[in-house]
């Protein structure tokens, strides 16, 4: 049995639908005799351009149409496969010669747009002069491609995507003679992800025909295409425009969990903004487009999603005090967390009348931190999606990075390069700072701006004696002595 979109192609220029202001003006030069040599028809995918070319190239030469039919004066190119200026001389050729049966020799040439430079070049010479028994009909989706040579030479028809209410009207009318029972809420879902696209929509609907002998509703195809709930996209928006993070993060996971893929979702966001759209959400409109660019979508539409203004009287603040990112695990986590680490405050001495007053130690020799506590899970979460992401996309300072110890501070995040003085040179920074250095922006940016990352070459002092000491030797690095 052939497909819905096969069997309901149009077969007569009234018979297609949604192209009136192309249809009346091809009606009214056949009635007149008025032809021109050479068409081109522009416009999205399945907006019946290819199936136009046919019907005007039928009744042209007074062929009755249909689907299988063959005819030596009708030749169907598809450009995609015949690229070369090659094809196009042998088209040259062939269209010295007269018709067999009809009065004009047409060509339908697809795809248009796919011609290399050279056979442009050879088809502009036909179309400037072109037998008088020669018709050309060509159809592009990407008109911006065809040299404007070529379209300055012929009659350029502009094909547009049918607006929803034909569509569904369309829709209803084949589902009702193909007896297959389908609520109206569930065809306005087809007509929405057919995209104004007859083809797209009729292959959709022939797909959910099957779902079930009984009513197929909306739950039905929002399950079977794998489709985020319209109740779902409106709860993310609103809790959007109310810095609601606790009601995003609750419908955006009950969505991901439903197997539903980032980019999905945020189609759907950008269609509903679209569709109604509200100064509050442009900000977010502008984050969702990138989504489905990203090496990393979860992540993505999450700092899309999350307001970045929430403040700690903000409903859902404390889930923004840990982000955390759904990354599938490209690096082996270390075997133990490694600990959030604070610094250890130096006693304060009360001043004496006789006592002189003491310089501070520079900055730079003041003493590493030490444990204090044991680690976060939320911090060392944080730190296994940084090791994973830097190892996906910077390998070359990955293996410095898993070396590397670090301390999470408020909004900034400490990292540690462990960097021995037999790394140096005088007073340069080590190889591994200086590389960290350079894609230091690139990690905060990974953590969605939220901490500022600061590289330090000194090693971090694991034990809280050694801290000790080193703050009154003046600072300095943690050595390690083994035992004779």
């Amino acid at each position: 049995m052939k497909a819905l979109y096969r069997r309901y192609r149009p077969k007569t220029l009234s018979e297609v639908i949604g192209q009136e202001q192309i249809t009346n003006i091809l009606q009214n030069s056949l009635k007149n005799g008025k032809l021109a040599h050479a068409y081109l028809f522009i416009g999205p995918r399945g907006t019946g351009k290819t199936s136009v070319a046919r019907i005007l190239a039928h009744e042209i030469n007074g062929f009755k149409y249909e689907l299988e039919d063959d005819y030596l004066d009708i030749i169907e190119i598809d450009a995609a496969s015949n690229t070369g200026v090659d094809n196009i001389r042998d088209l040259r050729e062939r269209a010295i010669i007269a018709p067999t049966k009809g009065k004009y020799k047409i060509y339908i040439i697809d795809e248009v747009h796919m011609l290399s430079k050279s056979a442009f070049n050879a088809l502009l010479k036909t179309l400037e002069e072109p037998p008088e028994h020669v018709i050309f009909i060509m159809a592009t989706t990407d008109a911006y491609k065809v040299p404007i040579t070529i379209t300055s030479r012929s009659q350029t028809y502009t094909f547009k995507l049918a607006d929803p209410s034909t569509m569904f009207d369309y829709l209803k009318q084949i589902a009702k003679k193909e007896n297959i029972n389908i609520t109206d809420d569930a065809l306005k879902i087809v007509v929405k992800r057919g995209g104004g696209s007859f083809r797209d929509s009729l292959s959709l609907l022939d797909q959910i025909s099957t779902l079930s002998d009984e009513k197929i509703d909306a739950d039905l195809i929002t399950k079977a295409l794998g489709l985020p709930q319209a109740e779902a996209i409106t709860n993310i928006l609103n809790g959007y425009a109310a810095g609601d993070a606790n009601r995003i993060r609750e419908q955006l996971q009950s969505l991901l969990d439903s197997g539903i893929k980032p980019d999905v979702i945020a189609e759907n966001l950008i269609s509903e903004i679209l569709a109604n759209p509200q100064p509050i959400h442009l900000e977010l409109l502008d984050k969702l487009l990138d989504v489905s660019r990203s090496a990393y979508p979860h992540a993505k539409l999450l700092l899309a999603v999350i307001p970045q203004n929430i403040t700690p009287n903000t409903p859902g603040h404390a889930i923004l005090s840990a982000p955390t990112v759904q990354l599938k695990p490209s690096v082996a986590p270390k075997t133990t967390p490694k600990p959030t680490l604070t610094a250890k405050p130096k006693p304060v001495e009360e001043p004496t009348e006789t006592a002189e007053p003491v310089a501070p130690a520079p900055e730079e020799k003041s003493a590493p931190a030490a444990i204090a506590t044991e680690p976060s899970a939320d911090d060392a979460e944080i730190w296994n999606n940084i090791l994973n992401f830097v190892h996906d996309k910077y390998p070359a300072i990955s293996s410095f990075m898993q070396k590397a110890d670090y301390v999470f501070d408020g909004d900034t995040l400490n990292i540690y390069t462990n960097a021995s003085n037999a790394q140096k040179t005088s007073n340069k920074p080590s190889l591994s700072k200086q590389k960290l250095d350079a894609k230091a922006p690139m990690i905060a940016e990974f953590l969605g701006g939220k901490y500022t990352i600061e590289i330090s070459d000194q090693t971090l002092n694991k034990d809280p004696v050694m801290a000790d000491i080193a703050e009154l030797m003046g600072g300095g690095e943690e050595v390690q002595l083994d035992a004779e």
